[in-house]
């Protein structure tokens, strides 16, 4: 259902046609990267945290991490992720398959700046066997994204 859903909302802005689907598992950054052939940082991964009681989505590089600090001055808090328990109810994917495409209407979608040093990404697409091809603009078109944001190493 959470692929169908990003799916359908990918298509909403004619890229329906840029999802990978596979027979094997693309939940890491590494089993996304190795089936893709690509590199780590070409990988799109979508985080899932709560700022206060906002339920917000960081999409980074794939091969960066959350740098506390940075994201501290950006959010006003510490980071907090949402439990892996509650990732599909509050987001409307599960981990492995998060993106920002077919969410639930009260998610706020950031960009880090990481995802800039590449001209193809590959985000998930609602479960752990997808991917869908991007470039940054289309990413930004079709997340409906709040801001781009540096938060992480």
């Amino acid at each position: 259902m959470s692929f169908i859903k990003a799916k359908n909302h990918l298509a909403k802005y004619k890229l329906e046609n840029n999802v990978i689907e596979f027979n094997d598992s693309s939940k890491t950054v590494k089993e996304a990267a190795d089936l893709l052939g690509a590199e780590e940082g070409e990988i799109a991964k979508t985080m899932s945290f709560l700022v206060g009681d906002k339920k917000v989505l960081i999409v980074a590089a794939g091969d960066k991490k959350i740098d506390n600090s940075k994201y501290k001055k950006e959010f006003k808090t510490k980071a907090k992720m949402i439990p892996k328990q509650d990732v599909e109810k509050m987001i409307g994917h599960d981990v492995g398959g998060v993106c920002p495409f077919g969410i639930n209407d009260d998610v706020i979608v950031y960009l880090d700046v990481s995802l800039k040093e590449h001209s193809v990404i590959y985000p998930a697409c609602g479960n752990g066997n997808s991917a869908v091809k991007l470039t940054i603009d289309e990413l930004q078109k079709a997340s409906n994204y709040k801001a781009w944001v540096d938060v992480c190493k």
